[in-house]
């Protein structure tokens, strides 16, 4: 693990639904003993909606609907400045929905004012499960908050590790790097998928997840190695940005072995944040006789 990689914080999406059979394999493993989860992804825009207009209140509506037990957000401030008032918008959101938190940022910054909080933005995970660990990864980023930022490692990849009703889950969150250039996600995806296989051999047997905006369509080259160990649950759901008229699908739910999809869904909701959010229906196979 990183010298930098930190502990986040712990703290205290519906539509027509999408029907798709998608698993991820070995599908069939513990069939029988299988657990439910609806678990999904918000790119939320700091709050913001595709109005212009900062509003927790509709954005979390827009949260609650989606009755998911496990949400990835991304974009998300916590004190960073006037665009979300300088609030703490993961907290208040998992306040507004009675869920717990886990937030790590990509960047946090001296306040402006001394004794006031750190100005800090990244991603974070809301969960009706206690939360057993976090951690906040390093993975490739291209800063923009430094003049001339060269390729460097950052933290801001987040990992929860849960145990629903018994089974042992590490969810990761991510917003991969916007520019046209494929070059930082094609590192951040080596980097993604390295992390990913050694936190698998650390918890064997627990069930993953990668939420987040790849920022790249699901056919992208630099996302084809991803496809590698994952699943991407929403394939052949509509797209997601921008909320108001998508064009294209850049959020997602994808899952690792021992999960099956049997629902998935793109709800409507054009106003809450620039990006629709995604929400899975899933079950997790449990282990059998301790082998997968």
């Amino acid at each position: 693990m990183s010298a930098r990689a930190r502990t986040f914080t712990q703290l205290t999406l519906a539509g027509a639904l999408f029907t798709l059979a998608v698993a991820a394999p070995p599908a069939s493993a513990g069939q029988g003993h299988a657990v439910p989860l609806r678990i999904a992804t918000y790119n939320i825009h700091a709050g913001t909606g595709s109005d212009g207009v900062f509003d927790l209140d509709r954005q979390a509506a827009a949260l609650r609907a989606l009755d998911a037990d496990v949400i990835g957000l991304q974009e998300v401030d916590v004190h960073w400045g006037a665009r979300s008032q300088g609030l703490d918008v993961a907290g208040e959101l998992a306040r507004r929905l009675g869920m717990r938190v886990s937030f790590a940022p990509i960047y946090s910054l001296d306040p402006v004012t001394a004794g006031e909080p750190r100005r800090e933005y990244g991603v974070a995970l809301l969960s009706r499960f206690p939360v057993r660990s976090a951690t906040n990864h390093e993975i490739t980023r291209l800063s923009t908050q430094d003049e001339n930022p060269v390729p460097a490692p950052a933290p801001g990849f987040g990992e929860v590790t849960l145990k629903v009703r018994g089974v042992p889950v590490q969810v990761f969150v991510t917003h991969l790097d916007y520019r046209a250039d494929p070059a930082v996600r094609e590192a951040q995806v080596a980097d993604t998928r390295r992390i990913m296989a050694r936190e698998r051999d650390r918890l064997p047997g627990a069930r993953q997840f990668l939420l987040g905006d790849f920022n790249a369509e699901p056919s992208a080259p630099e996302l084809a190695p991803l496809w590698k160990e994952l699943s991407d649950a929403g394939a052949g759901t509509p797209h997601t940005y921008p909320a108001e008229a998508p064009v294209k699908r850049i959020d997602y739910v994808a899952v690792g072995g021992g999960v099956r999809v049997h629902d998935v869904a793109v709800p409507e909701e054009p106003t809450a944040s620039d990006h629709r959010p995604v929400v899975a229906e899933v079950s997790l196979a449990r282990r059998t006789h301790g082998r997968e």
